[in-house]
């Protein structure tokens, strides 16, 4: 799930951002989790909150209650990229299209080994990507991928 952002991103917006997988974000859009200040809390957004920026900034961020900036919220991780003005439709629209010519059984076994490894053991991490890594190699999209990557060919 991608979250394309222009504008201002408040309290549930930038939540609804936060719980994306990828934030792409115009260069004047801000972020801000206002809650706090208003007597409320962001309760449902913490843990994507925390698991993106880390525990001592998503605390600040929520306690401050203040705006930054997209630039700012890349360097702390909450954006993964600032588009410049007069391109963010058709960086947006390319972004996108790359991601939706990936295999789609890859892209949701990486999603799923990725969010499921939280709070997991090396071992246990290490087990469970060797059973993705073996259920992929069985598709059809793994034999084509690898057979162009030899072929000094791109597949997609």
């Amino acid at each position: 799930v991608v979250a394309a952002v222009q504008g201002r991103a408040l309290g549930g917006g930038c939540g609804l951002a936060t719980a994306c997988d990828l934030v792409l974000a115009h260069e004047d859009a801000s972020f801000g989790y206002p809650e706090v200040h208003l007597g409320f809390v962001p309760a449902l957004v913490m843990s994507f909150l925390r698991r993106k920026v880390g525990e001592s900034t998503a605390f600040e961020l929520m306690m401050r209650g203040r705006g930054i900036t997209a630039d700012e919220s890349a360097r702390i991780g909450l954006v993964n990229q600032v588009i410049p003005d007069g391109t963010f439709a058709s960086t947006v629209e390319e972004y996108l299209a790359a991601l939706a010519a990936r295999p789609a059984m890859a892209v949701a076994l990486t999603k799923r080994l990725f969010y499921g490894l939280d709070g997991v053991g090396i071992e246990d991490a290490i087990s469970r990507g060797a059973e993705v890594n073996a259920i992929a190699r069985l598709s059809e999209d793994c034999r084509r991928g690898v057979a162009a990557f030899l072929e000094r060919r791109r597949e997609r």
